[in-house]
């Protein structure tokens, strides 16, 4: 149900993201625009109580908030560059995934047109869109943000960054960084004691084990990342570094890729020939940086 005064909002995007971005705008009384390449998708939507737009030019007439739900920011160019004579005046929140320079060109871009910008990255997957585990970061014009922080709560914690436009993809693409890693490496885990015909089931406690133990060493790590300083009175990089070549052998001999531990045994490598052999594990950051 519709409720009084409540913000108007387009979506712009359908994909399964969009799709549920849309059905918590519309559980929260928001009335809601939705435009999709391929029409269809807006069928469920529409039937839910969504108003279809014929036109990308439609779109973003209805609503002074615009929300894109797209692959990339390239996207975005092509759909808003089908109608950039009505850009001017909207507020463009962008929770497409892309570089963070690719956000602050599109804050130019769409400037030049009279439209604002704010960067988002939504940090759960779509059905956790709008619950309590659903967080959204955010980033670009304050004043902007502030006026539409509540409508964008219906999707998730709204956690704003900062004015930098790239602030936002900054902190989303970090976080995907782990993530993505992790996954690959839970996978290489799986296929190394899969080559001795361990179960996936088998083995799960004990990734699961691995992975809720990882955060018991963040405050102290922070606390040498912020520092600069890397005691050596823990694990060292060389004694870290063994075991990286040893898990590169125990691939090879299982002839499973190796492309991966290589990668983390390349980090050691280079943090002890510059010299840092006998400092914590943690000094890996000189190399990651480039410093």
């Amino acid at each position: 149900m519709t409720e009084k005064n409540a913000t108007g909002v387009t979506l712009i995007g359908l994909g399964p993201m969009g799709r549920a971005m849309v059905r918590r705008f519309l559980a929260g009384g928001h009335p809601t625009t939705v435009w999709n390449r391929t029409v269809s998708r807006a069928d469920e939507l529409v039937a839910e109580g969504a108003v279809p737009a014929g036109s990308v030019a439609q779109a973003l007439a209805a609503n002074e908030l615009v929300v894109l739900s797209l692959t990339d920011y390239q996207a975005m160019y092509d759909i808003l560059g089908q109608a950039e004579d009505a850009l001017a005046g909207r507020v463009i929140v962008n929770l497409s995934s892309d570089t963070p320079q690719a956000s602050r060109d599109a804050a130019d871009w769409l400037a030049a047109r009279g439209a604002k910008l704010v960067v988002g990255g939504v940090m759960v997957p779509e059905e956790l869109v709008g619950t309590e585990q659903a967080y959204v970061f955010y980033s670009g014009p304050k004043a902007e943000f502030d006026r539409f922080e509540a409508t964008l709560a219906r999707i998730g914690r709204p956690d704003y960054r900062g004015e930098d436009h790239a602030l936002a993809q900054l902190y989303y693409q970090a976080q995907l960084d782990m993530f993505l890693t992790a996954l690959a490496a839970y996978l290489h885990a799986n296929a190394l004691v899969g080559s001795a015909g361990v179960s996936p089931s088998t083995f799960s406690p004990y990734a699961k084990e691995t992975f809720d133990t990882l955060s018991y060493y963040f405050d102290d790590v922070v606390k040498q990342l912020e520092d600069g300083e890397y005691p050596g009175d823990g694990a060292t990089v060389v004694m870290m570094g063994a075991t990286a070549d040893h898990i590169v052998g125990a691939s090879e001999a299982a002839g499973v890729d190796t492309v991966l531990p290589k990668a983390v045994q390349s980090l050691y490598a280079r943090t002890i020939a510059a010299g840092r052999g006998k400092e914590g594990w943690p000094s890996l950051i000189e190399v990651i940086s480039g410093r």
